[in-house]
């Protein structure tokens, strides 16, 4: 997500076929069209994604991507904010019906969910003070780097992501190598010990683009430096077992994209278009 990969520890395969059990084919969508409502679940705080506005109403990106879905299947939409481990785990007891939570397809994650449509992707980016003398990514060499702890940005920083376990994602190369790593466990911090000054407690944070970029416009003196290190896929999942609800979810999402909706929503909720990813 949260363009978030981590390192969790999944249900073996038997353990997955048994939550395949929870949608016999069909059964979800026509459960769906009964209530003439799709229930979404959508992370409780991630914005630009998902979070409660000034007026205490659920707005955001994936909000907006959870309704139209439910548009073009012909039905209305409510919401649920699980918390992300409960959404991970797959026991969702029938109390929602699809994720769109920015979630990246792994292959662990394949072994409980199904991924009928990828509309995201996050964009991995290096960020130095402002008075830092790094000009390129390669520069952070042995520099004492942070990141957040269990997420895609520490996999690609410790250099511990193997390409082959994300599902779809695009090309990439370890650009530098770090010589001491240092986990956060929120964003903020990492940023805030940045923010003091150049090498005084970080050389530089790598994060998600839309945090680095949020902290920018807050104000933080901190620059972002170089381009994408790579691009992560964001998925709608599902539980197993439903060929038809998945179908109307690849179709929702195909058209939103050729429409040019996606990219729309996009630009209104990040400032550029997410929906892609430029190949290395």
């Amino acid at each position: 997500m949260k363009g978030i990969l981590g390192t969790i520890a999944f249900a073996t395969s038997i353990i997955a076929v048994s939550f395949a059990s929870l949608a016999n084919a069909g059964e979800v969508l026509d459960k769906i069209l009964a209530a003439k409502t799709l229930t979404v679940a959508v992370s409780p705080n991630y914005p630009p994604n998902s979070f409660l506005n000034d007026k205490g109403e659920l707005v955001g990106f994936d909000v907006d991507i959870g309704r139209l879905v439910a548009e073009r299947i012909g039905v209305g939409v409510k919401y649920e904010t699980p918390a992300w481990d409960i959404i991970t785990s797959g026991r969702w007891q029938g109390r929602w019906d699809i994720v769109v939570a920015a979630m990246a397809p792994t292959k662990d994650r394949a072994k409980i969910f199904n991924f009928p449509a990828t509309y995201e992707y996050t964009v991995i980016v290096a960020a130095v003070h402002k008075d830092s003398k790094a000009t390129k990514v390669q520069d952070l060499d042995g520099k004492l780097v942070g990141a957040l702890a269990g997420s895609m940005s520490y996999d690609y920083v410790s250099q511990n992501f193997k390409k082959d376990e994300l599902i779809g994602v695009p090309n990439f190369d370890y650009q530098f190598k770090p010589g001491q790593i240092k986990p956060y466990e929120t964003s903020n911090n990492g940023l805030d010990d940045l923010r003091i000054g150049d090498g005084k407690r970080l050389d530089a944070f790598v994060s998600e683009d839309s945090v680095i970029l949020d902290a920018i416009k807050a104000g933080y003196p901190i620059k972002q430096l170089g381009s994408g290190l790579m691009y992560g896929p964001a998925v709608i999942a599902t539980l197993p077992g439903d060929a038809e609800l998945d179908q109307k979810i690849t179709e929702a999402i195909k058209g939103l994209r050729e429409s040019g909706k996606l990219s729309e929503l996009s630009m209104k909720w990040f400032g550029r278009d997410v929906t892609t990813a430029k190949q290395q």
